[in-house]
């Protein structure tokens, strides 16, 4: 007689489903700290610069690190480290106002469409997917080019290079939330549209607002110091992070620190910024 098989067990059956991502609070509070130093040097750098940042001293070229001058000084005699405190403010003010551009265009374009629907869905989706095929870096090199070298065209251009992302991913989040049954009886009840965008709608995908407001910082961020490294950004000699390494690159091999002090900077605050943002995320795919 054949003994019975046993039968597989319901966990066996059952697929094994993604793991929460796991938060790190201590990550978030470092990378959270970093952001508000160097906020700070933005701010203050006027009294804690120990040196002119632009103050040339052709007797003291490319000094390494120490003594008078903790972080050297480039081929001019320019204290490294006062330039590099003054060049956090180009940074940390262009490139929140581009992202703070592209979540307030992109956030509307993305209610619009996830509410409304029909013939002004499709314009407006099919209008972004035509600007998403022409290659980001080309678009925003041009229209710099054709603005003239200034923050706010900076502001403009990475901003609105950024706002069919924002676009797609808010109206992927309108479209969920616009079919549930408390949005459905806010349009029984004769709501208007744009109460059901502000009030109903809005509160409910903030989670990915925020979402894309830390990732598209960290990608501003990074935008903002390839235009001025590509010299679209501020003019040469500014004190500017991304035109500090372009300024200097030709000194790498005799003097590095030159280009790795704003090199990074540049790399510690978008590092932060996307600690901020993975937490972000997953604080919201937890609820």
């Amino acid at each position: 007689m054949t003994t019975p098989r046993p039968e597989a067990s319901s966990d066996a059956a059952t697929p094994p489903t993604a793991r929460p991502r796991r938060r790190r609070p201590w990550v978030t509070v470092i990378a959270t700290t970093m952001i508000a130093v160097w906020v700070l040097i933005a701010l203050l750098w006027t009294r804690l610069a120990p040196c002119d940042p632009q103050a040339q001293d052709l007797t003291a070229r490319f000094l390494p690190p120490g003594g008078g001058h903790l972080l050297g000084t480039d081929q001019f005699g320019r204290d490294t480290l006062s330039r590099l405190m003054a060049g956090a403010g180009t940074v940390l003010l262009v490139a929140p106002l581009a992202t703070a551009l592209a979540l307030v265009a992109g956030t509307t374009l993305g209610l619009l469409a996830g509410t409304v629907g029909r013939w002004l869905d499709e314009i407006i989706m099919r209008f972004l997917d035509a600007v998403l095929v022409f290659p980001a870096i080309v678009a925003t090199i041009i229209c710099v080019a054709m603005l003239g070298h200034s923050a706010t065209a900076v502001v403009l251009v990475v901003g609105s290079s950024f706002v069919p992302l924002v676009t797609r991913s808010v109206r992927a989040a309108t479209l969920v939330e616009r079919r549930k049954p408390y949005a459905e009886a806010a349009l029984l009840q004769g709501e208007a549209l744009w109460s059901l965008m502000v009030r109903e709608l809005l509160p409910n995908v903030v989670g990915t607002v925020l979402v894309e407001a830390t990732s598209r910082l960290g990608d501003a961020i990074f935008a903002v110091a390839t235009l001025s490294f590509l010299g679209l950004g501020q003019p040469p000699g500014s004190p500017d992070w991304g035109t500090s390494v372009s300024d200097n690159r030709a000194w790498l091999q005799n003097a590095p620190w030159t280009v790795l002090a704003p090199a990074l900077a540049i790399a510690s605050l978008v590092i932060c910024v996307a600690l901020i943002s993975d937490d972000v995320r997953a604080r919201w795919d937890s609820r």
